[in-house]
């Protein structure tokens, strides 16, 4: 009892440590790292809260502002405070998915490797971005999709079977053998189907994805002849309802906008400019979005993930077209007051033939059957049998691949879809990341599978102390990169004419991308501290700039100083042309600020207003040197809206 004990707390000891020490590691980059240009837009959501909004649905507004709303600060690290939150909480639920469908070894690699993977720890777990809900209630929806599927597969429900005298897993024999149950039984819908509902639905009001998320778990049921059942259960239907109305916000405020966040997302952002002539299907994209992906993932976690994800798609497509020409075993049992019961099982390899099938069981005669189990698998009766080892073993490799099979239809169809989509359509390479995150529940359990192998009895390269080494190195190497990379971003240590600089620097800073994050404390303070500016804000009715994500940076910098509204006036206005209206503004002055490439663009403004003139500008420095500028203008008086 002692040593199970020492053993729970290890075990509980080696989880908080990871999710605590990978929490403590992204709070520092939250800390340091200046806001990106869609997590300060995404701020501006937090200003006008909504049912729903142009770009996305409505949590990420929610997990931006929960930080600036309980600490009454507007920083990088405030607004991020719910994606820290959260995506610790989505490490739980993949550890606990992982523990309830393989075992618990398998699960902490799992968390290991979702901890390690870059992409995950910024774009989900420090970024306030969309994915950061979706991930939590994917996680959520797929725990729920394992108990649900897999009601049996869980640790305690394994050793509660394996106590009872009916289970398969032991051999003892029992009084009674008419009355056994085998553990492959017959899958019957529960309650969860219905949580289920709301859990895609709390993904999909995360971000548009989540309908992805559903429509793998319906392919799933599809497919899998046992759960083809739950889709027309009642439980499925009440799932459904519920679903509905937990999208609620997102059908409703489309209603009321002709549906153009839909439109947005499925048409619009993706027609060609009038000007540039259309190409053809490019395979040469597809190549540059897989590389991409390996790059976010990092190359040594991204090459297994693509392994092990094609590996189990084949096995998929192999176990199917076995089961296809499978061998039938016919049995019968003695009497019962209810006649005889058949069953059949298929052998998808020759090393379990059926008369050693025969062989391990009693009471035995011949029967006829009517269906495969490819096709009714999900009828399986109760069998009047005693245990069978090898019967035993074929249900746990079906349990296997219909784990295998619901781990690959909520990931695969995200990974596939939008890689394949990159050949036609401009997409960005973070689009298909989400998928990947199931991929870890595989890669995590073929990781425990190398650890088993012994250096002479297996592979080398694939033992337990090259497994410890590949997930130390490749933890060491990304967290070390994204610590440079964090130093250079925040003291330039590669930027020449730098206090900071390695060897004197190796890029200026007009060709450092890098340079596009800004530091909002700077701007806030060049605010603050010039006398010209703050009364400009102060006496100005609206303050605008000329592209959505500037007005977001400038939203961070200045709405602790002042309570004046921040809008958009250019040819991509996203949410700010359903924030305003463009008459509100008439006869109004606006104070109209941009950023100093975008100088030429200020004569375009002066039909709109009676005069624009420039009243000072705000320098951003980094390790001393000026990364960028901001120009400040006062438009007096507005006199037609724009767009006109």
């Amino acid at each position: 009892m002692m040593h199970n004990a020492l053993k729970r707390l290890s075990q509980h000891q080696f989880v908080l440590g990871w999710l605590l020490g990978g929490l403590l590691f992204r709070c520092i980059i939250a800390f340091w790292l200046y806001p990106g240009i869609d997590e300060a837009y995404y701020y501006v959501y937090s200003l006008h809260l909504d049912w729903s909004y142009f770009d996305h649905p409505v949590l990420v507004a929610l997990t931006t502002g929960f930080g600036t709303w309980i600490t009454g600060e507007v920083s990088q690290f405030t607004i991020r405070l719910g994606s820290l939150i959260l995506y610790t909480g989505s490490l739980l639920l993949l550890y606990l998915t992982s523990t309830h469908l393989f075992n618990t070894k398998a699960a902490r690699l799992t968390l290991a490797i979702a901890t390690i993977i870059p992409i995950f720890q910024i774009g989900f777990g420090v970024l306030t971005l969309p994915d950061s809900p979706l991930i939590f209630f994917w996680s959520a929806s797929l725990l729920c999709a394992a108990y649900e599927f897999f009601p049996l597969r869980g640790k305690h429900s394994r050793k509660k079977l394996s106590s009872q005298p009916n289970s398969l897993s032991s051999n003892t024999p029992h009084s009674n053998p008419h009355t056994l149950t085998p553990i492959y039984s017959s899958y019957r819908p529960s309650y969860r189907l219905a949580i289920l509902g709301i859990l895609v639905g709390l993904a999909c009001l995360g971000k548009y994805h989540g309908f992805v998320l559903g429509l793998g778990l319906v392919g799933f049921c599809l497919t899998s002849p046992r759960h083809r059942c739950a889709l027309l259960s009642p439980w499925a239907w009440l799932g459904l309802m519920l679903f509905i109305i937990t999208i609620f916000p997102i059908w409703y405020w489309n209603i009321q906008h002709d549906w153009i966040s839909f439109t947005f997302h499925l048409s619009t952002r993706f027609k060609p400019e009038p000007e540039v002539p259309q190409q053809g299907y490019n395979w040469l994209n597809v190549l540059v979005i897989v590389l991409s992906g390996i790059a976010y993932l990092f190359p040594t976690m991204a090459l297994p993930m693509w392994w092990v994800s094609l590996r189990s798609l084949l096995a998929q497509l192999t176990w199917f077209t076995k089961t296809s020409n499978q061998v039938v075993i016919k049995k019968i049992t003695p009497p019962t007051p209810e006649g005889g019961i058949y069953s059949k099982y298929p052998i998808p390899d020759n090393q379990d033939q059926p008369n050693r099938l025969a062989n391990q069981t009693t009471s035995q005669t011949t029967s006829s059957s009517s269906s495969s189990l490819a096709g009714s698998d999900s009828q399986i009766m109760k069998q009047s049998y005693p245990a069978s080892p090898i019967m035993s073993r074929l249900e746990s490799r079906l349990e296997s691949r219909l784990e295998s099979l619901l781990i690959l239809w909520v990931s695969l169809p995200l990974i596939l879809g939008f890689t394949l989509l990159a050949g036609k359509e401009q997409i960005l390479p973070t689009w298909p990341m989400p998928g990947f995150w199931g991929i870890t529940l595989l890669l995590g359990q073929q990781a425990q599978q190398w650890q088993m192998r012994s250096p002479l009895g297996g592979h080398f390269l694939l033992s337990r102390g090259w497994v410890n080494r590949w997930l130390k190195g490749s933890a060491i190497a990304i967290a070390s990169l994204l610590l440079f990379v964090l130093l250079h971003i925040t003291t330039g240590t590669l930027q020449k004419s730098g206090h900071y600089a390695l060897l004197g620097g190796f890029v200026s800073p007009k060709d450092d991308p890098s340079t596009e994050l800004i530091d909002i404390q700077q701007l806030r303070q060049g605010f603050a501290q010039s006398p010209v500016l703050s009364e400009a804000l102060e006496t100005s009715s609206f303050v605008f700039s000329n592209g959505f994500y500037i007005s977001g940076i400038v939203a961070m910098a200045i709405t602790p100083l002042t309570s004046t509204p921040i809008t958009c006036l250019g040819e991509d206005m996203r949410g700010f042309m359903v924030w305003f209206q463009p008459e509100q503004w008439l006869g109004k002055d606006g104070l109209y600020v941009t950023l100093e490439r975008f100088q030429e663009l200020t004569d375009s403004y002066r039909a709109y207003f009676q005069d624009i003139q420039e009243i000072g500008t705000v320098p951003i420095r980094r390790a001393g040197a000026v990364t960028e500028v901001f120009h400040v203008y006062w438009a007096h008086q507005m006199v037609k809206p724009y767009p006109s």
